[in-house]
């Protein structure tokens, strides 16, 4: 097994060197900016954002339907919903109406049968009354 050996300063700095000469070889070799290839790319590119911009109009056109059919469902759904609840309560209060009618109806028939009650009482009342007074059984004797 090799026994590991630290770099000394020397080694490190010619290493950096050779870095730095590769970077440099590197961007020399970079085509220039009228190369055709370059061009050829640049133009790529830009189809390539005019496209997506293309596509992003349309997706964004598309939101923007999506959106107001959204709102238009929800208007409808909403106008839906209002006329159920204003239905529901015709019909809550003509149900009201019709408790409270029945409601009358009864006591005014119970106000009527205790009034023909009360007449019935009255008349057997004044019937007692018109036979006269009678004398009690204890007092013939006497």
């Amino acid at each position: 097994m090799a026994i590991y050996r630290e770099k000394d300063v020397f080694e490190r700095r010619s290493a950096a060197n050779d870095a730095k000469k590769a970077l440099l070889e590197k961007y020399k070799a970079r085509p220039a900016a009228d190369d055709p290839a370059v061009l050829a790319r640049q133009a790529e590119r830009k189809a390539i954002l005019e496209a997506r911009a293309i596509r992003e109009a349309e997706k964004e056109k598309l939101r923007q339907e999506r959106l107001a059919r959204e709102a238009i469902e929800k208007a409808e759904r909403e106008a839906k919903a209002e006329a159920e609840r204003l239905a529901a309560e015709e019909a809550a209060q003509a149900e009201a109406k019709a408790r409270e009618a029945e409601e009358a109806d009864r006591i005014s028939r119970v106000l009527s049968d205790e009034a023909e009650r009360k007449a019935k009482r009255d008349a057997r009342y004044a019937a007692r009354k018109a036979r006269g007074k009678r004398m009690p059984p204890s007092a013939n004797f006497g």
